[in-house]
């Protein structure tokens, strides 16, 4: 989620508890190479919008100077579209990155519009903090218990009804019964599709409170140290990037819904990140500023 001072907007997002984790050690990325090259070349023209850009268009969503054919994309295991509030400055924004390296499952819409939701025939949640939100190796059983049952009376108040029933089951169950989770990919994996808000935190309320977000269930992630160059001074260092939580989703997605070893399967989101990072604490350092 996004955070703002007087002079920029800040982009992260609020975790939830637990130990923080290193960031961005031991990433299995592609080559930084053709982005090494692509910086030394300089600032080009965006060929759909002629804006002057560096690697890519964070208007257009395209890649800038560098060949397709040298940057990774990586297939996601579920769809996610990112609902991004109209004052949110693009070139700030790290959405731009998911929609590059996963264009076949990422959306980006910008508020009011937001995409169809059918909880009828997919399981959707909402990354969002809050206090009827569940963590991600609940999602298992939430969904497990709750087939069939979609669209009762007060979403919120059934969410609350189903997190306790949740909770009571996290010790001795976070799958469906065997028979359930060998029979389907649909089993195996509980969500189709995630909505992500990328917007400053005082904008955030305008959006949340959509009515047509209401029914979702919402997930909140555990703690985990932000990267992001664009920190809010004084704020706690685990409100994230929106890049960096879709990729710690993904990452505890894989573990506790997919029921799968982790082994880098979506580190290449942090393609882009992970380089900015490094480029720009390099300056910093050369100017002596940390």
């Amino acid at each position: 989620m996004a955070h703002h001072t007087t002079s920029s907007q800040q982009e992260g997002r609020t975790a939830g508890s637990g130990p923080p984790e290193p960031p961005l050690q031991g990433l299995v990325l592609a080559p930084h190479a053709p982005l090494e090259s692509a910086q030394l070349a300089g600032r080009m023209k965006c060929p759909s919008c002629s804006g002057s850009r560096m690697f890519y268009c964070y208007t257009c969503c395209c890649l800038v100077g560098v060949n397709p054919e040298h940057v990774p994309t990586v297939k996601l295991p579920v769809k996610i579209d990112i609902i991004k509030h109209p004052n949110e400055t693009d070139g700030k924004s790290t959405a731009v990155h998911a929609k590059l390296i996963a264009p076949d499952d990422v959306s980006i819409y910008t508020y009011p519009c937001i995409p169809e939701l059918d909880g009828q025939t997919e399981n959707v949640v909402l990354v969002f903090p809050g206090p009827d939100a569940m963590m991600v190796e609940e999602l298992q059983t939430y969904f497990c218990k709750t087939e069939g049952k979609r669209g009762a009376e007060s979403p919120a108040e059934e969410r609350r009804v189903k997190k306790l029933k949740v909770e009571e089951q996290r010790e001795s169950s976070h799958t469906c019964t065997p028979e359930h989770t060998d029979e389907s990919q649909k089993h195996t994996c509980p969500v189709q599709r995630v909505i992500f808000i990328d917007s400053t935190w005082n904008q955030t309320t305008r959006i949340i409170t959509d009515e047509r977000l209401q029914a979702l269930p919402q997930v909140e992630l555990k703690s985990r140290k932000t990267c992001f160059w664009r920190h809010q001074r004084g704020s706690p260092d685990t409100y994230l990037a929106t890049i960096e939580a879709i990729y710690y989703f993904l990452k505890d997605f894989h573990v506790h819904c997919l029921l799968s070893e982790y082994r880098g399967e979506y580190d290449n989101l942090l393609f882009f990140y992970s380089f900015l990072h490094k480029l720009i604490n390099k300056a910093k350092r050369d100017a002596g500023k940390s």
